[in-house]
């Protein structure tokens, strides 16, 4: 689906990461861990074409991604922002529905099957009962759960979700993880980023490391999210627990 090797990012005149390089296959699921300013929303808007490259490569279906047009990149990968201010009053409904355009010509208007994909996609997160209130008036939380939908109606085979999980209480940060593992299960490539490491446990069969725009490790989530890696990534104290049934947690110690 998506092949990044040796990539160098960041603006015009600073670079940010370097020597950045992972593949990401059909039903992956890949979480990216970091800290704060360590490059994490750099690197998705890189991948997304957002930003220019400084250098290596990067690939989308076997081609390089600088030969396709926003239009192209757009009908296959979806993409989930850090974090969205909404400034019209749209519904709910009609801002999932602009998650259609890219599939849409110039002068075309949503078709059945546009409302039903947009439709779905509301009821997949749970939120269909706030389709026709304005974006305006619902909780950021609320209002993440709307772009994730948005991003869904795209029908995308690439999915980029930054910190997707940020402002949504412990119920809904479970209800987006869980459209996450059923995402991958249909074959949607998922990239995203958490700061939470548990997250990576829970849904992700790898987990991408990333400190000061370099990758500390990728691999399987129980062979590279260790107290070592955690304490070099965030500076704490942490200890990775193993759970019934073979799962972990990560246990933070707080100095006295």
């Amino acid at each position: 689906m998506i092949e990044v090797h040796s990539l160098a990012f960041g603006f015009p005149g600073r670079t940010v990461g370097r020597e950045v390089s992972f593949t990401l296959g059909a039903g992956e699921v890949m979480c990216v861990l970091g800290p704060n300013g360590g490059g994490k929303t750099t690197l998705f808007r890189t991948v997304l074409g957002l930003l220019q490259k400084h250098a290596g490569s990067i690939t989308l279906e076997s081609q390089d991604l600088e030969t396709l047009s926003r239009a192209e990149i757009a009908r296959r990968v979806g993409y989930v922002p850090q974090g969205h201010s909404a400034y019209f009053a749209y519904t709910v409904r009609e801002f999932v529905l602009m998650g259609r355009t890219a599939h849409l010509g110039v002068f075309a208007s949503p078709a059945k099957k546009d409302f039903l994909v947009a439709s779905r996609a509301l009821e997949s997160l749970g939120i269909a009962h706030l389709a026709d209130k304005p974006v305006t008036e619902i909780s950021g939380g609320e209002r993440q759960l709307a772009l994730v939908a948005r991003a869904l109606a795209q029908e995308p085979k690439l999915l980029v979700l930054d910190e997707p999980t940020a402002s949504l209480d412990f119920g809904n940060q479970v209800r987006v993880l869980e459209r996450i593992s059923a995402l991958a299960g249909s074959g949607i490539a998922i990239l995203f980023s958490s700061h939470d490491p548990d997250h990576a446990f829970l849904c992700a069969r790898r987990a991408l490391l990333l400190a000061e725009g370099r990758v500390l490790e990728i691999g399987a989530p129980r062979d590279v999210i260790r107290s070592d890696t955690l304490e070099r990534l965030y500076g704490v104290t942490v200890q990775v627990l193993p759970l019934a049934g073979g799962g972990h947690t990560c246990l933070p110690a707080l100095r006295a």
